[in-house]
């Protein structure tokens, strides 16, 4: 069952963004890895816009929700049974889905294996064998990042600018503050989740390739451009 998992995940994410980001590659002046990569960083995210758009208006409709969702927990904090079901029919009457910030979650983490076993394992010669036929071989594939930043290998100042990026996303997300919430458990957690994300992206980024770091910016800083045009396009949201 395990080896027909993985075999999935090979043929519909593995071997399609491997080929792409060669083909990307090979088409380049120059023939730079780094630039491949932003490249591919942006068609992923080109693809995943829709979802990624109703995810953030999601999330900021359930921000816009939250007086009437401590209300809620307040009339019904010895019901939990009851809480539930209330807090599912304010999401219906508003017409928001609770999910859809895990949905595109859940889509981009199996994206982000797969870009890592492709920066991993694809600059190895054997690798190439994973090309299809109308993706020429290279004789190699060079690693250089604008000739300055070997991609292959951890990078520091990637790793704390793909923290950064985190930070930031995660900051527009956040609910403008409201001093009737200082020192409540949701806005502590609020700010021990700004942090903490970014943290553990730069610490997992130190022995990682950089290329991984790479793409984290480039799908970052999509994502603050992103979310500002929204709200500026929406600022009710």
């Amino acid at each position: 069952m395990f080896q027909f998992i993985v075999t999935l995940f090979d043929l519909f994410l593995y071997f399609p963004l491997f080929n792409a980001l060669v083909l990307i590659y090979n088409y380049l002046p120059g023939h730079d890895f780094g630039l491949a990569i932003i490249i591919l960083t942006i068609i992923i995210r080109f693809v995943l816009y829709p979802i990624s758009v109703k995810a953030f208006q999601s999330q900021k409709a359930i921000q816009s929700l939250q007086p009437k969702l401590q209300e809620l927990q307040v009339k019904h904090k010895q019901d939990k049974e009851k809480l539930a079901k209330e807090t599912f029919e304010l999401y219906k009457t508003e017409k928001i889905n609770p999910f859809s910030g895990l949905l595109l979650a859940l889509i981009q983490l199996p994206i982000l294996i797969a870009l890592y076993n492709v920066f991993w394992n694809g600059l190895k010669p054997e690798a190439l064998t994973h090309l299809y036929n109308f993706v020429v071989i290279p004789n190699q594939i060079n690693p250089m990042f604008l000739s300055l930043v070997d991609l292959s290998k951890p990078n520091i100042l990637f790793a704390v600018l793909a923290g950064i990026a985190q930070f930031l996303q995660t900051k527009m997300l956040m609910p403008k503050p409201n001093k009737d919430d200082k020192g409540s458990m949701a806005s502590m957690m609020q700010k021990q989740m700004l942090y903490f994300f970014p943290i553990i992206t730069v610490i997992i980024l130190f022995n990682l390739p950089s290329a991984l770091g790479l793409y984290l910016i480039i799908s970052g800083v999509f994502s603050i451009v992103q979310q500002y045009f929204i709200v500026k396009k929406s600022p009710k949201i």
